[in-house]
């Protein structure tokens, strides 16, 4: 018999676990501190016709230093519930927004 005791195992840091579930989409609000709307489309096939539907989904994700801005194409992590409509965290921003065009009105 050994007398050896044991350390509980600590759970990993969320950057240090396995991310199940993620996504890509486009943000489309950026107007909440540490809160961004992304938006993810998808194909769904009809089940009798069989044509290819377009579908979107809106999802609330916990940004913590407000590193994307709206039009970036990021990915998403399902997480444990951060708030009543945030479940998903940013990973990484995948590509920055082109800067809009200045539309010139003549004076």
């Amino acid at each position: 018999m050994s007398t050896e005791t044991t350390t509980p195992v600590a759970a990993p840091a969320p950057e240090t676990r396995e991310l199940t579930r993620t996504k890509v989409g486009i943000v489309t609000s950026d107007v909440r501190q540490k809160t961004r709307t992304v938006t993810v489309e998808f194909q769904v096939k009809h089940p009798k016709y069989g044509k290819y539907l377009r579908r979107r989904t809106k999802y609330h994700v916990h940004d913590e230093n407000n590193t994307s801005k709206k039009g970036d194409r990021v990915e998403i992590a399902n997480v444990r519930p951060i708030s009543k409509t945030k479940s998903w965290r940013l990973v990484k921003v995948i590509e920055a927004a082109v800067a809009p065009l200045e539309h010139k009105t003549e004076a």
